[in-house]
């Protein structure tokens, strides 16, 4: 075994997570549980879930695990993969600037899933092994985007999150959390991420991919299966990548979306949110709207979407949802709101404009700005704007749970979703409460 592979499996087996990045991942945590809610009736969601009861299924219930929001119990990794599908096409959960993609749609319902044959895992147990597969995920997407030149997916690296769990939970040998990594890493979905923003589909960001590929790696590897090493752990070229492993929490560092479109539209969102909000602005005031922002911004999906995932990889659509309602929830992007002329109509006011600079500022940051024209000629701008909702700029708690509350209690009620959030007290406070008491309140169906 290389240095670099015992110091990181050093970290799996015991990341010793600071009090700080457990409270972090608390919010994560239950920010994802509730774009899950929120996602369970949407077609993607739905062909998901019955693609994993119908060919994911396991004999032996030590292998069995129930899908959330759901109840039916499938394969561990079938339970996976199908939330994971769900959330990831629900484009509201979080994210980290860097990684340039998400890690808790992947991970949190890979803990769900090898969870369910752990009923006494603590709960603040179940939040480190959530802190350390976004430490481990983070780390291996970094990695990859370096050493590769296409723009892959977050589920061709969160995979390996997904495994390091699976393995600790498995009680897997370093030798298995070896070949696991390296199994998850080669049978990761290498997608091309702006394949998917010039045709908007159900794959979205390869999540339900990823959380297959990393379950199916860490029990594979239990059972004896190998795998070549992971370059993206033990390359030396990306030693430096790993090194502050352990001291650099990036976890404190991952955003929480307060819209469920693609973060790249959101600081559009936020500048021409702004500007109507400080001049009370209501929509038939504005004639024009003109955004300047990235590249990649910039290359979203233009034309009047005719389904969620055109909805979400679209950046005028949720600015004109914006103009018309001054917000952008899970309504406006599925059902009726993709059938909403209103907003439709707005669509040729807007003008989007790629600047060299912002692009040069991704993906550390998205970065945009806004010029409003009015009816009368008056000229509004918003200045440079980064996205809210990463520690730059911060969703409050209340902002949080109000999002959450707003995802999910319309398809679970208020009461099921309020006992949810209810539990992120005991959580903060190290609570010695059960992991499985959250995952009743979230395998049921709705």
């Amino acid at each position: 075994m290389t240095p670099r592979f015992r110091k990181t499996a050093d970290f799996i087996s015991d990341p010793q997570v600071p009090a700080a990045a457990r409270q972090a991942m608390t919010l994560l945590l239950l920010d994802t549980i509730g774009v899950a809610a929120g996602a369970t009736g949407l077609e993607p969601a739905r062909l998901a879930r019955e693609h994993a009861a119908a060919f994911h299924g396991a004999a032996d219930p030590r292998h069995q695990a129930r899908m959330m929001f759901d109840g039916r119990a499938v394969s561990v990794p079938g339970a996976a993969f199908a939330a994971a599908t769900q959330i990831d096409n629900l484009d509201g959960h979080d994210g980290y600037n860097p990684a340039k993609g998400h890690i808790g749609c992947a991970v949190i319902p890979a803990l769900f899933a090898f969870a369910e044959n752990h009923p006494d895992l603590s709960m603040r147990a179940a939040l480190d092994l959530l802190v350390m597969s976004y430490e481990v995920s983070a780390r291996a997407a970094i990695a990859l985007h370096r050493t590769v030149s296409d723009y892959h997916t977050s589920g061709a690296w969160n995979a390996l999150g997904v495994a390091a769990i699976g393995c600790r939970l498995r009680g897997a040998t370093r030798e298995q959390l070896r070949e696991a990594l390296g199994i998850a890493e080669y049978h990761g979905p290498r997608s091309q991420m702006m394949r998917e923003i010039a045709t908007p589909t159900m794959l979205h960001d390869g999540s339900g991919m990823g959380a297959l590929t990393g379950a199916m790696a860490a029990l594979l590897a239990v059972d004896g299966f190998q795998g070549a090493p992971a370059i993206t752990v033990e390359n030396p070229d990306v030693a430096d990548i790993w090194d502050d492993l352990g001291h650099d929490w990036t976890v404190c560092k991952n955003y929480i979306k307060p819209y469920p479109v693609c973060r790249w539209a959101h600081a559009p969102l936020d500048a021409l949110s702004c500007l109507m909000r400080e001049n009370a602005l209501a929509c038939d005031d504005i004639r024009a709207v003109q955004v300047n922002t990235f590249d990649q911004s910039a290359a979203l999906y233009a034309g009047v979407p005719d389904t969620t995932g055109k909805a979400q990889y679209s950046l005028p659509f949720p600015l004109a949802i914006m103009m018309r309602h001054g917000h952008v929830g899970p309504a406006h992007i599925s059902g009726a709101g993709l059938t909403d002329t209103s907003v439709a109509d707005l669509l040729p006011r807007i003008t989007v404009t790629a600047l060299p600079e912002y692009t040069a500022r991704f993906p550390a940051q998205r970065c945009a700005d806004v010029t409003v024209i009015l009816q009368d000629g008056t000229t509004l701008t918003s200045g440079f704007t980064e996205a809210r909702g990463g520690p730059e700029a911060p969703l409050s708690t209340e902002e949080i749970g109000a999002k959450f509350h707003a995802f999910a209690a319309p398809v679970i009620g208020a009461e099921r979703a309020s006992q949810i959030w209810a539990l992120r007290e005991p959580m903060t406070q190290d609570a010695p409460i059960r992991f499985s008491d959250l995952t009743a309140l979230v395998t049921d169906p709705p």
